[in-house]
Order: structure tokens, then C-alpha cells, then sequence
């Protein structure tokens, strides 16, 4: 007998992997890594993280990274956003699909999730966990050991693959239960880690304002929107300035990947920040983007500068008597 878990790496995955295991089930792992994860830009830290948690556990884990076809569900939710951007329970049913292919083709009988009833507000409730169930074709089929005693009873208790007194009725959001569980088994787990952009107020910000000018989104501008200050040039113009040295760093990345469509610009002999320009731009908005980069490199009010740049990858550019834009003129363009 074999199971499939969906596996964050954290405490809750952990201890249902450890529970399946103890009833001599075999377990393997699968770990999506979602183009909106917050630790994205940490990938190589993030997946040592997870394959340390699932060495312990002595599971063979599938690292999975999706891609456009994970953007659609933002862009147009079946089951309706949270308190952010966040789609959870379409990301949930998105994620079991994909996890239900892999179940098959590796010969697994049953899935298993670390979900606690009552956990999370949008996807981890009764109703939204039956939504789930029956929009993936996996009714029965998802067994949840850490609440298991509160919901009903699934095909692998029903079939006696897994005895129903081996599993645990965790309800809401306290963890003094797992935290004594991994006590109990001897088990390591990280602290909090990264979690999803799409509960973040700021970042569901400026995704909701990139969504009223593109209906369709793409893995590079939902990247792009985790960087820098964001303002809007035109419907199809803006531009990001970098806040530090690793976001400068970060946009001049995103500009030589793919240059095309593409204005990077820094003030001429200052330290200062990178601007990034996406979406075609004319001389007034390159000035107007050359003003805000002198706002944030600290040019004095009056003092005239000189903004550089490259475009398209390839042409020169020089921007002469730029002026800093004012506070109030910076706000009003920044998308907020």
C-alpha cells in the first residue's frame, strides 16, 4: 500500500506523513512550488528546507514547479478570492489535480494532506474541503489525519487501510498538539517560512491594479510585482524602481532575461536606484520615470540631473536636465 502526500515541509505535512507511516503505509511526498511563493526569489534555500524535512521522514519527494498554467486560477477564480488575491480554494483543487496525476503514475492508492480543520478561514472548513474533494475527482479520497476523528470517514479508513483510531480530531489553529507530537517521534521542523504573495496586502495591491490593464497574466510581470515601487505610466507603460541593492540587482536580472519591451534607467554618476520600465514608452514617460528615479536617489529640489539607460537591449540612452519629482507628484503615480 502506498500514499501520496502533498508535503509544505512544515510541522502539519510532517506529522501526517509520520502518522500514514506508522500504520506501515508506504508514503511519498510531492512539493509544488508555486509561482507566488514568497520564498521564490530564495528558491535554493527554500527547497533545502523542504528536502530536509522530508530526509527525516525518509520519503522520496517529488519536487514539483508550476507555471502559466497556475496563473489562470488567479486571474479568473471559479470559488472567488480571500481577504486578499488569494484564490484558495481554487489553488487547493488546482493542486490536488496535479497531485492526482503523479498519485497514478507512481501506483499510490490515496492522497494525504496536512490540513487542521478550522486552520485557515477560506480553504481548510468542511464545505470548502467537500468543494475540493469532488472538483478534483478525488471524493474519499483525501485523507486528513491530523482532523481525520472530525470528518467523515474516508475510503482508506473504510477499507481498512489505515485504522480510523490511529488518527487524530485537531481542530483550529493553536499547535500545542503537533508541537507535542514531534516531541513525542524525536521530529525536526523549520519555523514559519515562506508563504503565498497572494495573501499579502501590498503585492494583492498591485496585482489587482495589473489585472484592470491585462486580462491575462504571465510569469514575469507576477515576479516582477514582488520588486521595487511600483507606479503607472500608462495603461501599457510602467516602471519600478529598485528600494536596495538586491532589488537592483533583481530588475536588472528581469531585463537582460528578456529585454525587449524594456527600459532600465539610473541617474549618471549617483548611487542610487535602477528603474525598470515595461510596455513601450515615449520620451514624456521616460522623463517622467528619469524624475521619479531622481526622487528617490535624493537629488535636491532645483538640482538638475542626468538620467542613462538601455532599451530594448541594445540603444543608448541619455535623459539630460532631469528634475526630481516632487513627493506629492512621486505618490500620486505609485500604485498603491
Amino acid at each position: 500500500m502506498k500514499a501520496l502526500a502533498l508535503f509544505s515541509g512544515g510541522l502539519d505535512s510532517i506529522l501526517a506523513v509520520r502518522i500514514v507511516q506508522e500504520a506501515g503505509i508506504t508514503v511519498e511526498a510531492v512539493h509544488f512550488l508555486i509561482p507566488v511563493l514568497s520564498d521564490y526569489h530564495r528558491l535554493p534555500e527554500h527547497n533545502a528546507r523542504v528536502i530536509e524535512s522530508a530526509r527525516q521522514l525518509q520519503v522520496k519527494l517529488h519536487l514539483v514547479e508550476l507555471g502559466e498554467d497556475y496563473l489562470r486560477i488567479i486571474e479568473n477564480p471559479s470559488f472567488g478570492y480571500g481577504k486578499n488575491m488569494n484564490p484558495c480554494i481554487d489553488c487547493r483543487i488546482f493542486l490536488l489535480k496535479e497531485a492526482a496525476k503523479l498519485m497514478h503514475h507512481i501506483g499510490a492508492s490515496f492522497l494525504v494532506t496536512g490540513e487542521v480543520l478550522g486552520q485557515r478561514p477560506k480553504s481548510q472548513h468542511e464545505a470548502a474541503f467537500n468543494i475540493a474533494e469532488r472538483e478534483s475527482g478525488l471524493k474519499g479520497l483525501i485523507l486528513r489525519p491530523l482532523s481525520a476523528h472530525r470528518l467523515p470517514p474516508t475510503i482508506p479508513e473504510e477499507q481498512g487501510w489505515i485504522a480510523r483510531e490511529k488518527l487524530l480530531g485537531i481542530v483550529g489553529r493553536g499547535r500545542n498538539t503537533q508541537i507535542e507530537l514531534a516531541q513525542h517521534w524525536g521530529l525536526t521542523y523549520p519555523g514559519p517560512g515562506g508563504g503565498c504573495l497572494l495573501t499579502m496586502q501590498d503585492y494583492s495591491r498591485r496585482l489587482s491594479e495589473l489585472l484592470k490593464t491585462q486580462s491575462r497574466l504571465d510569469m514575469e510581470n507576477v515576479r516582477l510585482l514582488r520588486f521595487g515601487r511600483h507606479f503607472r505610466l500608462s495603461d501599457d507603460c510602467k516602471a519600478v524602481v529598485g528600494r536596495d541593492r538586491l532589488e537592483n540587482l533583481a530588475l536588472m536580472w528581469i531585463y537582460k532575461a528578456r529585454p525587449a519591451g524594456k527600459t532600465l534607467l539610473t541617474i549618471k554618476e549617483l548611487k542610487g536606484p535602477l528603474t525598470l520600465l515595461t510596455g513601450p514608452a515615449d520620451l514624456d514617460m521616460l522623463r517622467r520615470a528619469a524624475a521619479i528615479t531622481a526622487r528617490y536617489a535624493h537629488v535636491a529640489e532645483g538640482d538638475r540631473v542626468s538620467a542613462k539607460g538601455l532599451t530594448n537591449g541594445r540603444k543608448h540612452l541619455l535623459i539630460p536636465d532631469v528634475m526630481a519629482l516632487t513627493p506629492k507628484e512621486t505618490d500620486r503615480l505609485r500604485i498603491k
